[in-house]
């Protein structure tokens, strides 16, 4: 199939239908191609995905906000090769030749997302490897068991607020609030750490006309954050990227700092949100992880595949013409990674309502030189935050019909507006009035990862000093395994010994 794109100053989608025509509402924009964006796109995404499979394949056409033409990956293989190929499709968005030409403009609602940055996520070759190598330094100096302590607390204290009312909103209340304020934590800005910084974290994404005064704020905290730590360092991840052998500039280190918190709280909210969604939602989803047939580990991993954070990520650039997926891309066209389609591909997922526990070939987290360096944070805020939710308040409930719960968003995040939920009312938590721990790592290495546990047979025995000398355990444990797969007698004695060692 030959492209539908003109590539000619404005008229890269055909002609617009008449006002009257019932294409609008159906989400399909001029050139008769599909929006990403509007009622139908936001009310059933994955309706919309499959409306596209069918039509185009792998790859299909498809319309951004203000109609702006880009080439929609569906299917896992061809997002892997996009993802892992720099060669052919680059993450330099100054090759867009919408962009040159001057159909997209700089004020265009997406602009915080496609803008070039001096950052690692928009570079290739020695300054990609410079930049980024910067930020995986830095994240490895995180100490991941003094910010499993962080979460912990912060998740008691927002539990707090709440829990003797017996009825709260979990996103506005936990979800959106958590993942900020471990994230302040670590960057180095918990006395900043506001409403006002939520909701610029929230706006960016949305194609909102108050985007790009959302995202100066950002910059602009982030800026006098900079400041500080150059004058005064501290044992943080601002100081860290500031005093990188790498060299970074201010600016380069404040946008920097802008992508990491900006990336980790989104992916964190939504996955925390749409955890909890399918835990007072789905039965099946619920009794296997109350019964201990699922860890919360497996129940955040299951929703990557179902649910992810990022529905889709704007995007690759191509560097020259060439072909994907049956069709024909042309140098300077913009390409979006398709994560959630490309977790529904039924060439990897033939049935859908299949569990997905211990696979992590989901492309929640992009792929190739790319992909997200701080993936395993936000799997840990999630798994900590969610397990200390339910350890407190274990007979949540949905407090509305299921098909009362709305999102918002645009075609790269989709977003739960709120999930009320009602409980038993349950007293305050004591929490330790001392100062939080550092974020610095103060020991040996040790890995973010946090793992179910190997079921019987998959072999793999646990590393020496990982589980204390005694644990009981119910079967065999495998890598970074720290929670029994099968709930014994003994549970409460091993959940509070897991927690001592996790240093919650």
């Amino acid at each position: 199939m030959t492209t539908p794109f003109q590539h000619e100053p404005g008229s890269a989608a055909g002609p617009v239908p008449p006002p009257q025509c019932p294409a609008h509402g159906m989400g399909i924009g001029p050139g008769g191609l599909r929006r990403l964006y509007g009622p139908e796109a936001e009310a059933n995404p994955a309706g919309l995905y499959e409306k596209l499979r069918a039509e185009h394949g792998t790859v299909a056409p498809v319309l951004m906000h203000g109609d702006v033409p880009a080439w929609l990956v569906l299917g896992h293989s061809e997002n892997l090769h996009l993802t892992r190929t720099p060669s052919q499709f680059s993450r330099d968005s100054r090759r867009w030749h919408a962009l040159r030409d001057g159909s997209v403009a700089p004020d265009h609602p997406l602009a915080p997302i496609f803008t070039w940055q001096p950052v690692c996520s928009f570079a290739e070759g020695e300054t990609h490897e410079r930049l980024r190598g910067a930020v995986t330094d830095s994240i490895a100096r995180i100490d991941t068991r003094g910010v499993r302590r962080h979460i912990n607390r912060y998740s008691n204290r927002l539990v707090n607020n709440f829990c003797q009312e017996g009825s709260a909103d979990l996103v506005s209340q936990f979800a959106e609030q958590l993942p900020m304020m471990v994230m302040c934590a670590i960057v180095g800005m918990p006395e900043d750490y506001s409403e006002r910084l939520v909701e610029a974290a929230r706006d960016l994404t949305r194609g909102t006309e108050t985007a790009i005064a959302s995202n100066a704020f950002l910059i602009d905290t982030l800026n006098r954050l900079v400041e500080r730590r150059r004058e005064t360092p501290a044992e943080d991840f601002a100081t860290w990227l500031v005093e990188h052998p790498a060299g970074l500039t201010d600016k380069e280190v404040a946008e920097h700092l802008r992508v990491v918190l900006f990336v980790a709280y989104e992916t964190t909210t939504n996955l925390i949100a749409n955890v909890l969604r399918m835990v007072l939602t789905d039965p099946r989803f619920r009794a296997r992880l109350s019964g201990g047939h699922m860890t919360v580990p497996e129940a955040v991993e299951q929703t990557l595949w179902d649910e992810p954070p990022f529905t889709s990520i704007l995007g690759r650039w191509a560097v020259g013409d060439t072909e994907l997926g049956g069709q024909q891309i042309k140098a300077g066209d913009a390409l979006i990674v398709g994560i959630a389609p490309a977790n529904t591909d039924p060439v990897v997922r033939p049935d859908l309502t299949a569990g997905m526990e211990g696979n992590r070939a989901h492309m929640a987290f992009s792929s190739g030189p790319h992909e997200c360096p701080g993936q395993d944070i936000g799997r840990a805020i999630a798994d900590v935050g969610v397990d200390a939710l339910l350890m407190r308040l274990p007979d949540l409930e949905l407090s509305v019909d299921e098909d009362k719960l709305t999102w918002v968003g645009n075609f790269v995040s989709r977003h739960l507006v709120d999930l009320p939920a009602s409980f038993a009312p349950s007293p305050q938590q004591e929490i330790d009035d001392e100062p939080l721990p550092a974020v610095a790592r103060s020991r040996a290495a040790t890995d973010w990862e946090v793992a179910s546990p190997r079921r019987a047979g998959a072999g793999g025995d646990v590393p020496a000093g990982r589980v204390p000398a005694g644990v009981p355990t119910s079967e065999p444990l495998g890598q970074g395994a720290l929670i029994p797969a099968q709930r014994t007698g003994r549970t409460k004695i091993w959940q509070a010994v897991v927690r001592w060692w996790n240093g919650h």
